[in-house]
């Protein structure tokens, strides 16, 4: 298969428009003839892999690892650097690749998620394991959020949808296998293997990617890179987001170091936007942010992900500390949630192929989420097959979501902008992932310590959860058990009161989304009707 001309704008003589314009304006963005898309597409698939396998294989092996390496008390941020890193140069990535182009801004990313995957198997200490996390995330930040605006350069709007379901099932198998494919490779082998496992894996990759994307233009534009709007950037959003992270381990937000993290992130951030409004050629156009599709979508792309790993997370635990599952069952339960967002999200991309139109699918999820949860909220956790069916209904409408919301941003900007547009919404439903988990879990910990069940006198978070894990499992003391059990069921169900609470903001924003026929679909040059 090889894509096909550009789609002539119509009316518009082909001229790109600025981003502020209209976005059924824009021209749409193809290859040049004679690319071989189910190449790339295989490529860019296994970067997407990679990127989403690490983010969630790493967590069931992670009391081997603090064992072994003798880390207990920082181990969480094994898992927490990799995130804050990735998160933290997403959108940067989304600039370089459109000033650089994707080919040598995706092999540096890859090269540098391998070199970091090495440094991570041979760690001797948890800070040396920490460190190399860092390097990680900073590699694997890139490997979606180029990956998926490489899509958007080899094939047409009308039919990206479709491939952005793909991606959205890469990342549902990577997420379902990686804590299974972690726990078997610790077993047999040894954890480091959940790290040597990468470098196959980004050696076959990387030369997929090289051979596939030769095609592609290298970034022809002369351009000045702002080092100052990335640093400010990077340095600002580290602090916010090692505050909110710290927040969801329990650490008090009036501890001095606290404090200073988060006055070190807001003034960060506060100069990051001084410096993007005088650079000539800022790392983020904030201009973009004041087109009303690319808000929306971002924001709402952001709540889906704040539930998302919130859930993927919170489930569990619930299953097991109400519903007395085992940890392998709990994991087999949230099956449902794992398949049902790509099988949401190749339904979206095929009626965007069809119809041409994305704010119908939008808006079906962002209604059908809220009610999702607020059941999830009552249903009993012993009961399964209820359970299952209400996650599927939360998966499909978080998948119905995923390749709308991108699509459209897609639609909204001009090619040129494409890279930074993709990253933006990469950005937001990582950004999501991190606030929801911390700011969730934090809430938990308070409901529990007001709870009376005997944690108020733990001072850390994961003392307080582990505490209450193990009291409720234990086959001692079933007064005691019973009673942390109930008192965790009212916990989790005010928790999900206030996330669907959270969710609703999602409808009346999608209702406000202009929404302008997709290029390359019949009748482009005109809004669609509402």
């Amino acid at each position: 298969m090889t894509v096909r001309p550009p789609d002539t704008p119509s009316a518009q003589g082909g001229a790109a428009a600025p981003a502020s314009a209209s976005p059924s304006l824009a021209p749409s963005s193809a290859a040049p003839p004679g690319v071989p898309v189910m190449q790339v597409i295989f490529g860019l698939m296994l970067a997407i892999l990679l990127g989403a396998l690490e983010q969630s294989i790493v967590a069931v092996v992670l009391p081997e690892i603090a064992m072994q390496l003798n880390g207990f008390e920082v181990m969480a941020w094994v898992i927490s650097a990799y995130l804050v890193a990735s998160t933290v140069v997403t959108p940067i990535y989304g600039k370089l690749s459109d000033l650089l182009g994707r080919r040598s801004v995706l092999t540096f990313a890859i090269a540098l998620f391998l070199l970091a995957s090495l440094a991570c198997a041979m760690a001797q200490t948890m800070p040396q394991l920490i460190l190399a996390r860092i390097l990680q995330g900073l590699g694997g930040g890139g490997l979606i959020s180029v990956s998926q605006a490489t899509i958007a350069d080899v094939v047409p709007l009308r039919e990206r949808g479709r491939y952005q379901g793909y991606v959205s099932g890469v990342w549902a198998v990577a997420s379902m296998a990686g804590p299974v494919i972690g726990g078997y490779l610790a077993h047999y082998l040894s954890w480091r293997w959940i790290f040597w496992i990468n470098l196959p894996l980004s050696l076959l990759a990387l030369v997929v990617v090289r051979r596939a994307l030769r095609h592609l233009p290298a970034g022809g534009r002369r351009h000045r890179i702002d080092y100052l709007g990335a640093l400010l950037f990077g340095g600002g959003l580290s602090g916010l987001l090692v505050f909110l992270t710290r927040l969801g381990q329990g650490q008090a937000a009036t501890a001095p170091a606290s404090l200073a993290l988060l006055l070190a992130g807001v003034l960060g951030l506060a100069l990051f936007l001084w410096q993007e409004r005088r650079a000539t050629d800022p790392m983020i156009p904030l201009g973009m942010m004041g087109v009303p599709t690319v808000a929306i979508c971002c924001v709402t792309l952001f709540l889906c992900f704040f539930q998302l790993i919130a859930m993927s997370v919170l489930l569990p635990l619930r299953f097991q500390v109400v519903g007395g599952a085992h940890a392998d069952t709990a994991a087999l339960r949230l099956v449902p949630l794992t398949l049902a967002i790509p099988f949401g999200a190749f339904i979206s991309g095929r009626l965007m192929s069809w119809s041409g139109r994305y704010k119908p699918l939008q808006l079906v999820g962002a209604l059908v989420a809220p009610v999702a949860i607020l059941a999830l909220a009552f249903v009993d956790p012993r009961t399964t097959w209820l359970c299952a069916l209400v996650m599927s209904a939360l998966g499909l409408a978080i998948g119905l979501q995923l390749p709308s919301a991108l699509v459209a941003t897609q639609n909204a900007v001009p090619p040129s902008q494409v890279g930074v547009a993709t990253a933006l919404t990469a950005f937001s439903r990582m950004l999501g992932g991190a606030v929801g988990v911390a700011v969730l879990t934090t809430i938990l910990i308070a409901l529990l310590r007001h709870s009376g069940v005997g944690v108020a006198e733990l001072k850390g978070g994961e003392d307080v959860l582990m505490s209450m894990f193990h009291r409720a499992m234990s086959g001692a003391g079933d007064g005691d058990a019973a009673a942390v059990r109930q008192a965790a069921e009212q916990a989790f169900r005010t928790l999900f009161l206030l996330s669907a609470a959270a969710s609703l903001l999602s409808p009346f924003l999608v209702a406000r989304l202009p929404e302008a026929a997709l290029r390359g679909s019949a009748g482009s040059s005109a809004a669609v009707a509402e």
